[in-house]
């Protein structure tokens, strides 16, 4: 079962939220936004798709650090793991999408999988966080791409995810 989470201060994220829950077929109650959500909501999933968008010089979301200090704390074994966030890569190459970096580092000791990952060739000239050893950690919804770019790199983000 998919469950998917989100932080969204200007509702952003939570349209790219929405937009997956409709690609995929999440029903509308499996879809959480981090400020209301608890450690026991992820517990119902085996896959989890956690999205932020990136603030300042690489933060998270505000209202996701003490939501990830509690899942950072959890088992999270037999679950998959697959990152999405927003950002402009045109203004902010140097931190684009670094959120998704500090959610996958805050999970880094909880035993889950980390699936959704492909080829970092996909955003050219990646200086940030989001492309480590050539590969994009999730999907990065990126403000300065077109529509067409932004879903082509939704579907390749999708086949990773298995």
């Amino acid at each position: 079962m998919t469950g998917i989470f989100f932080g969204s201060t200007t509702g952003t994220t939570e349209s790219v939220a929405a937009r997956i829950a409709e690609r995929l077929g999440v029903a509308q109650a499996d879809v959480h936004n981090v400020a209301a959500a608890s450690v026991e909501d992820v517990k119902k999933y085996d896959l989890l798709l956690l999205g932020s968008s990136t603030w300042g010089s690489g933060e998270l979301q505000d209202d996701w650090p003490g939501f990830l200090d509690k899942l950072g704390k959890e088992d999270l074994s037999g679950r998959r793991v697959a990152l999405f966030g927003c950002g402009d890569a045109g203004i902010y190459s140097d931190t684009f999408c670094d959120a998704m970096a500090e959610i996958r580092d805050g999970l880094a000791s909880t035993g889950c999988t980390f699936v959704g990952g492909f080829d970092a060739e996909e955003y050219p000239g990646c200086g940030s966080r989001l492309c480590q050893d050539g590969e994009a950690i999730g999907w990065a919804v990126d403000d300065s791409a077109s529509d067409a770019e932004n879903q082509m790199r939704m579907e390749l983000w999708i086949a990773a995810i298995g």
